[in-house]
């Protein structure tokens, strides 16, 4: 590890001082001559503690612990300001652990301090721990409601995964200006119980979202997602249907379109669906990999290549495009490049599989 000029310079003044103490009068020679004056310790800590400020301030986290754990004995007392300063370098590093007991520390010398506070409410939801992070969370609510957006995130977050669904609502509602009771504030959730995988709940946040808005955009597109991911194809045809009539010119609801047709095996609607996506939208890659695939189903794997190479273009590490050039080659008789598009796709696949490993 590399450090400072700064850093190495205190800490031959703190050895300096050190061994000065063991021979030096209890009371210093400056403090005889003004007995107000602080301490030479206290002092070199507020320069050790405004230099690791400034540190932190350009990213320089590992160096600050380096500086500060010396400062912060295990079981000692450390010098006011030690642990917050230590707590945020812990954080910015990933050390979650010493960081929420460093900031727990800080709280407990200041208990006013508003940004440990948080960060130990952050560190506990990063930690797995949702449910002990919302009083501190909770606290910065209260104090600051509209200060800090990543803490009503978080917050809401909390109340997610603690299935408190009205009060995540509020945090998110408050996150991005809403009426906690609106229309838009129940679009959000819906969207945010989409994320943590509790479609039907989702769905429930968006029918109460039209009920309250009819003409919202988004809330009938989100429950068609529900509706296909339960393979309710009809039901979420009717629901696209309705997002196409609030919101023409989206062209994600085109694209579903397309994927509602195919599964159901209307190939030209499906087609027709998809050019439209297209048009609106030709920095997606959906469309054209969804394309290729009904072009395949409807026997012209010429034209199908033709969007299957744009969309590996655009995105080589999608397996599915390769797995389909490989089929639309192997329609052809290009038994070679079918090979190596589906060689690719196995790869693929299987480097995204490793990903998903619980991490060690």
């Amino acid at each position: 590890m590399k450090y400072s000029v700064l850093t190495i310079l205190w800490g031959f003044a703190f050895l300096a001082q050190a061994q000065s103490t063991q021979s030096a009068p209890a009371v210093d020679r400056d403090q005889q001559a003004n007995p107000q004056a602080a301490p030479r310790g206290a002092a070199n800590v507020a320069e050790t503690l405004a230099a690791a400020h400034q540190k932190l301030e350009h990213g320089k986290a590992q160096e600050v612990i380096a500086m500060l754990e010396p400062l912060a004995p295990a079981g000692k007392a450390s010098p006011p300001g030690v642990q917050h300063e230590l707590g945020i370098a812990y954080y910015r590093t990933g050390q979650l652990l010493p960081a929420e007991k460093a900031f727990a520390q800080a709280m407990s010398e200041d208990p006013n301090d508003m940004e440990s506070v948080q960060m130990r409410g952050l560190s506990l939801y990063r930690l797995g721990r949702p449910a002990d992070a919302i009083p501190f969370l909770e606290r910065v609510k209260q104090w600051t409601p509209n200060a800090n957006a990543d803490a009503n995130y978080v917050l809401g977050l909390c109340y997610l995964n603690s299935r408190r669904f009205d009060e995540a609502r509020g945090a998110f509602a408050n996150q991005f200006g809403f009426p906690a009771n609106s229309g838009s504030a129940y679009l959000l959730m819906a969207r945010m119980l989409m994320v943590a995988n509790l479609p039907e709940t989702a769905a429930e946040s968006a029918k109460k979202a039209i009920e309250l808005a009819p003409n919202i955009a988004l809330a009938h597109f989100l429950l068609g997602e529900v509706y296909l991911f339960k393979s309710d194809v009809e039901q979420a045809r009717r629901e696209f249907e309705q997002e196409r009539e609030i919101n023409p010119a989206y062209a994600a609801v085109y694209d579903r379109l397309g994927d509602v047709y195919t599964r159901a095996g209307q190939y030209q609607k499906a087609q027709e669906a998809l050019a439209k996506a297209i048009s609106l939208d030709t920095s997606s890659t959906g469309p054209f990999i969804q394309m290729g695939k009904v072009l395949l189903r409807r026997n012209d794997p010429q034209t199908s290549l033709l969007y299957l190479q744009h969309a590996e273009k655009m995105d080589p590490g999608n397996y599915i495009t390769h797995t389909l050039l490989g089929q639309a080659y192997r329609s052809l008789g290009r038994q070679e490049d079918a090979k190596k598009e589906m060689d690719a796709a196995a790869k693929i696949h299987a480097e995204s599989e490793l990903k998903l490993q619980p991490a060690q």
